[in-house]
């Protein structure tokens, strides 16, 4: 170490090794609630028929909430199926002990994924006749059945085979010895726009072109295929939407995707993020604070710096725009919001201390912040204010 003597001896045994009993709330972190994400599959499950299944979405890290434990409880509150973006993503619940089929929702387009895809016994998603032919070369090669789901487009212009071209090609496909079809699904472009229960929205046009195709291919011969459309607001916009499988994400995790929703859903948040208080200090009136020093204070101010910033996941366009809460109490944040720290107006509290625990998302009392009024705030989605928090938050299970 470049601040000590090459000659000098230091013998650290008088101190407690702390290294192997790290603080994970030290500075920032992540609560949660698990048996609120087996809560909230229950009530979700209690809306669809009873031979429809339940995927759980859990790409991103279970949306920011650690994907390992959303696996465990949203399959203790009845999910049978989980979906995942990534390869990765995949094989590390896998390695975890998660034994539930796992569709891979992205892309797999090389010879050396497929084979790592089937190696872990993950279904890919199929979107051409050239992966088709490799999955179909793969199970060959093994003696055994390639399990896939066809994926179609019918208005989101991202993945699956040309609508207009399907038929021809799912009739070559069938022929294909060695791949089993365990599904064939769409993906809704537009469920939480306002009008989506509009006959001529383009929600319910997709549908409509969906359960066309499945018309024209027969599908119902073919009864171990399951057929699945709806994300979160597809599922709760109407029972037309359900076919054999739902894909259950941002409603699993304890949010409404539907502003308009008037139907209680009793679902409740799982996640809560927190951050300790580690300095204060006491500005006169006319200081600037932060970066650019857009905020200055208007009277004597005490402000908490909380260790928590942009480079956690923090959006800096939030920057004096949001509050904290401690005991049942807002404050406001104040200042530009930086990489690492953001700064909070205490000036009318003589409890918080240094070591202070305050809530940014979450519950304290009768007071809550929620993620859709960040992303409001911010201009953005839900779904991207809960899969931006990093890896560097601590992700602690309560209750």
């Amino acid at each position: 170490m470049q601040n000590r003597q090459k000659n000098q001896v230091f013998n650290f045994d008088k101190f407690p090794n702390f290294e192997k009993d790290i603080d994970l709330k030290q500075r920032a972190w992540i609560e949660v609630k698990g048996e609120e994400i087996e809560i909230n599959v229950r009530h979700l499950r209690s809306q669809l028929s009873k031979n429809c299944q339940f995927m759980a979405v859990v790409k991103a890290d279970g949306y920011g909430h650690d994907a390992k434990l959303v696996s465990e409880y949203a399959i203790k509150g009845g999910a049978s199926q989980l979906g995942v973006a990534t390869l990765n993503e995949g094989m590390k619940l896998r390695s975890s002990g998660v034994e539930k089929p796992i569709l891979i929702l992205g892309n797999l387009y090389t010879k050396r994924d497929l084979i790592i895809c089937f190696k872990n016994d993950l279904m890919p998603t199929i979107s051409s006749i050239r992966e088709c032919l490799i999955c179909n070369n793969i199970g060959k090669q093994f003696g055994l059945k390639f399990p896939l789901h066809l994926k179609v487009d019918t208005g989101m212009s991202r993945l699956g085979f040309e609508y207009n071209k399907f038929v021809q090609q799912f009739e070559n496909i069938k022929s294909f010895d060695n791949i089993s079809i365990e599904g064939i699904y769409s993906h809704l472009s537009s469920a939480d726009e306002p009008n989506s229960l509009d006959p001529k929205s383009i929600t319910q046009l997709q549908r409509q072109k969906f359960q066309e195709l499945l018309k024209q291919i027969n599908v119902d011969r073919n009864k171990n295929i399951k057929i699945h459309l709806a994300n979160s607001a597809g599922m709760l916009l109407d029972k037309n939407f359900h076919f054999h499988m739902v894909r259950v994400g941002l409603s699993m995790y304890g949010y409404k995707p539907l502003s308009k929703l008037n139907k209680d859903l009793l679902l409740k948040p799982a996640l809560s993020l927190k951050v300790k208080v580690a300095f204060i200090r006491t500005i006169d009136k006319g200081v600037s604070v932060s970066y650019g020093g857009k905020f200055v204070s208007n009277r004597k101010t005490k402000l908490a710096v909380l260790s928590i910033g942009y480079a956690d996941g923090v959006p800096r366009n939030l920057s004096g725009k949001i509050n904290v809460i401690y005991n049942n109490k807002f404050y406001p944040q104040v200042g530009s919001i930086t990489m690492d720290q953001m700064m909070v107006d205490i000036t009318d509290s003589n409890e918080i201390k240094v070591g202070s625990t305050m809530v940014l998302l979450g519950s304290d009392g009768d007071k809550s912040i929620s993620p859709l009024e960040w992303a409001r705030k911010s201009n953005t989605i839900p779904w991207e204010i809960l899969c931006s928090f990093k890896n560097r938050l601590p992700k602690v299970q309560v209750g």
